[in-house]
């Protein structure tokens, strides 16, 4: 489905805020939060983000690398973050953000004893809450802008002006 935006409007603003300003409102405030104060480390959230990217289709989402004190991840991250399983550039917990993004997304019901295991290893409750929460949102948000076209029709804030 592509939902009409005005024209003139930009498609992310229009929708989650003049179409349903409360609800988008809040949404919006809850993705921002995802990337303003996580604690997460870049590699770690960008294989989780990516992998949710690359299970959605989200076209924006693929394009988009998160940066951090001027720091992103190097070319070729999407292709490992594909290959998270066999790829020799990812520490464990690069590895298991990745994994747990895909497995959470399609396989949440066999999240078992030995995978948390393998998490507790790595990850502290609250990091895992925390990686939990974010990937809810990257689930739900890059979804809702795959499904309803708005990645096809938005641009990259670096890709304005160009």
């Amino acid at each position: 489905m592509q939902i009409d935006i005005p024209e003139g409007s930009e498609p992310i603003p229009y929708v989650w805020g003049d179409m349903v300003p409360k609800i988008g409102q809040a949404a919006s405030v809850f993705s921002l939060s995802v990337y303003e104060y996580s604690t997460l480390g870049l590699r770690e959230f960008e294989a989780a983000r990516l992998r949710i990217a690359q299970i959605n289709g989200c076209l924006f989402c693929l394009d988009w690398r998160t940066e951090r004190d001027g720091e992103k991840v190097e070319e070729g991250f999407l292709d490992a973050v594909t290959q998270w399983r066999t790829t020799d550039t990812f520490e464990e917990r690069t590895r298991l953000a990745a994994e747990y993004a895909e497995r959470y997304t399609l396989d949440h019901h066999h999240l078992d004893d030995e995978f948390w295991d393998r998490m507790k290893a790595h990850y502290s409750q609250a990091e895992i809450v925390e990686l939990t929460m974010s990937i809810g949102s990257w689930l739900a948000f890059g979804r809702l802008n795959h499904v309803l076209g708005l990645d096809s029709v938005c641009v990259l804030p670096s890709a304005q002006g160009q």
